[in-house]
């Protein structure tokens, strides 16, 4: 069972981002990582063309819930934030990403726009570039069309290797550093996009699991039939799926426009669970817990993100957020969530296991 053990509530400054970027309905524009120190974390967010970094203090507290059982933040301060002086995109970013490099004491944080320009930035433990150590990568088209939603992933256990989706191009791209591997090409417009962390009988590095339309389809990159698609699980058609999510286990989560999570077993694709109508409007993001793969977070277009067990169909807890949910995200590894609104304010969870 897990527990909340702290709520925290900060303010972006005004003087830094007056007016954030609408974004898409995917809340992708926020990535986090938790420091050496456990008592602050560093939160990158994304508005128009530009990466801001944010250094929170965190610290422990004791959790107050209100009415319905929502949690209630407290005010934290942050104790430095900064425009990162990387190459700048020409459109909004749509998408930004971590890859923590094991043992170098370095992570990897990567930025896409609508147009599907991908830039990737060395940063060391304080979150500054180092060395300049920047790569900068054209989608094969050279952006060229209309702008829409882009994601972005990297392996798990390959960080070098990196997927980017463009949704109106309908077409996901597959990179190495800054060489083009491969194109895969969905049917529907792609919403989401994740690598497999354990497959049975296969290599995580080479498996993808991608939400297009009301679709999930499996894509395995040492393929060459069917353009590298193994598996196609179609829901109920015209309710369009907006997130995946995988768990340590190998169990893969999708959700969308019918405001239910159905997990899969990627042994036989079979459903395991499936919670019908958690949320009260579509769900847009997920992510399975790492302390324990049988809860999941999930975040819904009504501003609240709650932590549930999705083989009991229970909540656990729940919060809000103030407004438009702009980025969301879970640190790898740990849980510890934070979230960005429309109105300025960054909020941040850190949860544990209960002791009974």
């Amino acid at each position: 069972m897990l527990e909340a053990k702290c709520l925290r509530k900060a303010m972006v400054p005004s003087t830094l981002i007056q007016d954030p970027s609408p974004g898409s309905l995917q809340c992708t524009r926020l990535a986090l990582r938790v420091s050496d120190d456990p008592c602050s974390c560093f939160v990158y967010i994304a508005s128009g063309p530009h990466v801001y970094k944010f250094h929170i203090a965190l610290g422990e507290s004791s959790v107050s819930e209100g009415k319905d059982s929502l949690l209630i933040p407290e005010h934290t301060e942050i104790i430095v934030s900064s425009l990162l002086n990387r190459c700048p995109h020409r459109s909004e970013i749509q998408s930004i990403a971590l890859a923590e490099v094991e043992g170098c004491g370095y992570v990897m944080l990567g930025s896409v726009d609508s147009y599907g320009h991908l830039i990737v930035s060395k940063l060391d433990a304080s979150g500054e570039d180092v060395d300049k150590l920047t790569y900068s990568v054209l989608p094969p088209d050279n952006g060229i069309g209309e702008g829409s939603w882009s994601g972005l992933r990297f392996c798990p256990n390959q960080w070098s290797m990196t997927a980017v989706a463009r949704s109106f191009c309908k077409s996901i791209d597959i990179y190495d550093q800054d060489i083009h591997i491969r194109s895969l090409r969905p049917l529907w417009y792609p919403t989401s996009l994740n690598f497999l962390e354990h497959v049975v009988n296969g290599n995580e590095s080479s498996t993808l699991a991608i939400t297009e339309g009301s679709q999930l389809t499996i894509w395995d990159l040492r393929m060459k039939e069917n353009g590298g698609c193994v598996h196609r699980i179609c829901g109920i058609p015209g309710d369009i799926f907006y997130a995946v999510c995988c768990s340590s286990k190998g169990n893969v989560a999708v959700g969308g426009a019918d405001r239910t999570v159905t997990i899969y077993d990627p042994r036989r694709w079979s459903a395991l669970s499936r919670w019908v109508h958690c949320s009260k409007y579509e769900i847009t993001g997920l992510t399975f817990s790492s302390i324990d793969p049988d809860c999941i977070y999930i975040q819904g277009v009504d501003y609240e993100v709650f932590c549930g067990q999705w083989k009991e169909n229970s909540k656990i807890f729940s919060f809000r957020g103030d407004s438009n949910w702009l980025g969301f995200s879970k640190c790898s590894g740990k849980d510890v969530l934070a979230g960005w609104c429309d109105s300025g304010s960054i909020f941040i969870a850190d949860v544990a296991s209960k002791v009974n």
